[in-house]
């Protein structure tokens, strides 16, 4: 997604990819299969590049550290990109600005969750993504699995309290170098399974005060870790009318993906303006209402996709549909639909149906 604005800006991309036939891969000519794990790899790869840049934060830390010390721009760089990589560095910072944050804190025993207190979230410091690497537990007893998923993956875990919340928002910032950053409108994101669902921009019946509050904490986190790129922050809205952050991603994310439609600027341009520290484009909405829904594979893994052309295309000519080119996998994020337009009720109709189709569920007008 970051190679259509890419070439409409005249940038040449260069992707490291895991494997042949991965997504982006399909579109990025300029490409080299091999392991980002791999400091060799990573050297070779961004030989004579101007800028790196990543779509997930698993790059190990001190191979981004030697890459900025041969002379790359990593960009964000590796001080920044430790917050997005362990949770433990990123609670402990934000606590340090004043950050609100859920209580938490690392434990090595149950008997340190115990003391921490049920019910409560347990979450690997390192390496979870989508619901992977984290778990609620209730007793001691249920405790057993996070620790021994920990102690085989070599990383410690975090002990968060489990918050009161109305719902889950996202706060987009993107940030150059130079220091120039702008705030998109923050939004509503509902998840299942772990697994984003569907993202409403702007978050409906959301205060302004609020709002205003969720921006400033994006954009304070994006000065103060020195982020470069896209950084969305994860918030619970709590039911007392509060905001406390969840989670930290430093590159364009998933509950930005309404920007491709419906924002000026999408985040992928401005990520890429970001990262070479061109002037930033406007991050204002289109319409008064987008409403993003991913394409999940079904649970058993079949779906309509590039069959759903016909019928979701010729119902509504103003969807826009964007698809990953993977292969369908149950539960797997295969694309999303944007939905656009001044009635929110109608917008969500017509962007669940689209996603429905998609999935195989035969038409189904509500979820």
């Amino acid at each position: 997604m970051l190679a259509e604005p890419a070439a409409a800006l005249g940038l040449p991309l260069r992707l490291l990819a895991e494997a042949e036939g991965m997504s982006a891969a399909q579109v990025i000519p300029d490409h080299v299969v091999g392991d980002y794990r791999d400091l060799s790899t990573l050297r070779s790869v961004t030989e004579g590049c101007q800028v790196v840049t990543f779509d997930h934060e698993h790059v190990p830390t001190e191979h981004l550290r030697a890459l900025a010390a041969d002379g790359l721009a990593v960009r964000p760089g590796p001080d920044a990109l430790v917050h997005a990589q362990d949770k433990a560095v990123m609670r402990a910072k934000l606590g340090e600005l004043g950050i609100p944050c859920p209580r938490n804190t690392v434990v090595a025993s149950v008997a340190d969750v115990e003391a921490f207190g049920f019910p409560c979230v347990l979450k690997t410091t390192r390496g979870g993504y989508d619901g992977k690497g984290v778990w609620f537990v209730s007793s001691a007893e249920q405790c057993a699995e996070p620790f021994d998923s920990a102690a085989a993956s070599g990383v410690a875990l975090l002990a968060e309290e489990r918050v009161d919340f109305r719902r889950e928002l996202s706060a987009l910032a993107v940030r150059s170098p130079s220091g120039q950053a702008a705030a998109y409108p923050v939004v509503s994101s509902t998840q299942r399974d772990g697994i984003c669902h569907e993202v409403i921009a702007p978050a409906p019946d959301l205060d302004p005060d609020l709002a205003g509050e969720a921006q400033r904490i994006a954009l304070t986190v994006a000065r103060e870790l020195g982020v470069t790129g896209v950084l969305a922050v994860e918030l619970f809205e709590t039911t007392d009318g509060r905001v406390l952050v969840n989670e930290l991603a430093m590159r364009p994310h998933n509950t930005g993906h309404w920007t491709q439609d419906g924002a000026v600027t999408s985040q992928f341009e401005n990520h890429l303006r970001a990262v070479l520290d061109l002037p930033l484009g406007a991050p204002h909405p289109r319409a008064r209402w987008t409403v993003m829904v991913n394409i999940l594979g079904g649970p058993d893994g079949v779906g309509r996709l590039y069959d759903g052309y016909p019928h979701a295309l010729a119902r509504d000519p103003r969807l826009r549909v964007h698809l990953y080119g993977k292969e369908l996998r149950p539960g797997r994020k295969v694309g999303h639909v944007n939905a656009y337009g001044n009635d929110l009720d109608d917008c969500l109709e017509r962007a669940r149906h689209a996603a429905a189709w998609f999935r195989g569920d035969l038409g189904n007008d509500s979820e």
